[in-house]
């Protein structure tokens, strides 16, 4: 059992290291000697727990993808609507991005273009926003001239733009960037009645 732990330590150790290495030094310059060495493990040790980098890189972002799952799984609050999940969601996601480097190298690999990502990240956020606002869409939360799909294609745009930027620059995915984001966007897409009752900020702690 002891052994067994240990070896759970260490391949959780290993997918921590990899995930900061391909976040600092991006994927194609990352080498497996960097992340053993970050990870206080020989280089024997690693390939003992994956065969290859791109057995690693799998894993990274198999790891990632939990995290994103957790950041969705919010709990809708009794009485709110759609359009608030999805405003305290992406609030937990920017969060989550800024402190998980796991779910940083995950969405950063869904981008990388020299191999196809094993867990496509950005592909996965895009279509939970996109069930979330037909959602919304159904139970009256959109306006009747708006389309869905346009709704769809500002969020996930908005907000995989604030992912990619915020890896240069924290701001882009601070909690006020997001708001701001809401606020400028919410007033063109709900109607007034629903518009009073959304909080731009988030409704759950960060």
């Amino acid at each position: 059992m002891v052994k067994q732990e240990r070896a759970v330590r260490t391949r959780d150790t290993l997918i921590r290291s990899a995930a900061e290495i391909f976040d600092r030094e991006g994927f194609a310059m990352a080498s497996l000697t960097a992340i053993s060495s970050l990870a206080g493990v020989s280089n024997g040790a690693l390939h003992h727990h994956f065969i290859s980098k791109a057995a690693l890189t799998d894993a990274v972002e198999e790891a990632a993808l939990a995290r994103l799952l957790a950041v969705a799984d919010a709990v809708l609050p009794l009485g709110a609507s759609r359009m608030q999940l999805l405003v305290d969601v992406t609030h937990r996601l920017a969060a989550a991005l800024r402190g998980d480097v796991v779910l940083r190298a995950g969405f950063e690999l869904s981008g990388e273009t020299s191999r196809p990502p094993h867990a496509d990240l950005r592909e996965w956020w895009r279509r939970w926003v996109e069930e979330t606002l037909k959602q919304a869409d159904s139970e009256g939360e959109l306006r009747p001239d708006v389309m869905a799909s346009d709704v769809v294609s500002a969020v996930v745009a908005a907000t995989v733009g604030f992912e990619v930027l915020g890896a240069r620059e924290a701001e882009w995915l601070s909690a006020s960037t997001v708001t701001r984001f809401w606020r400028l966007l919410l007033p063109t897409v709900v109607p007034a009645a629903l518009l009073a009752d959304l909080e731009v900020e988030g409704t759950c702690p960060q």
